[in-house]
């Protein structure tokens, strides 16, 4: 229930918990608003975290304005045809690119807690998984992310641990 995860919240601060990560949390994102109003309420006061694949709806982030500290948008792909092919999201960049704008919107230049400079408490990490020969794809989208966003706004993560072993034997050999 909503309000068994606003305790459990609670329950994880009282244990020392930096931080709530919300991973992956779109489908549940009315429940966790509602959750998160009563657990703030209670005193939670410990940065909520959004971590989420980017591929939501404005109007879903909007709702919960004010309520998340950080978010931690992925930006998977640029081209459609690789997200229509990997993701069946032909509409992938188009999408995420809203509601990265709205994370930023909500979220803007990043800052550090007072007493730890080492945990932010609030702001926009952006991460960008490099797939396996698709480094144009990723170079175009991190120069499009540059030039729609100031430097000194965003943190930016970069990965390449992406080992697909199963996909030796699939559709997807080149990755």
């Amino acid at each position: 229930s909503n309000e068994r995860l606003a305790e459990i919240m609670l329950e994880l601060k009282a244990q020392g918990a930096h931080n709530i990560n919300l991973v992956t949390p779109t489908h549940f994102s009315k429940s966790i608003r509602e959750a998160m109003l009563i657990a703030k309420k209670a005193g939670l006061d410990i940065p909520i975290i959004y971590n989420t694949s980017s591929y939501d709806s404005v109007e879903a982030l909007r709702a919960l304005d004010g309520l998340i500290d950080i978010y931690m948008p992925d930006i998977k792909y640029f081209s459609s045809e690789l997200s229509a092919k990997y993701s069946s999201a032909p509409d992938y960049f188009e999408v995420t690119s809203k509601a990265i704008a709205e994370m930023l919107r909500q979220r803007g230049h990043y800052k550090y807690n007072e007493n730890n400079t080492d945990l932010l408490s609030s702001g926009v990490i952006i991460r960008h998984l490099v797939l396996p020969s698709h480094r144009k794809d990723s170079i175009e989208a991190l120069t499009h992310l540059a030039e729609i966003i100031p430097p000194s706004d965003v943190l930016i993560s970069i990965m390449s641990q992406y080992t697909p072993e199963f996909a030796l034997d699939s559709p997807y050999s080149e990755l």
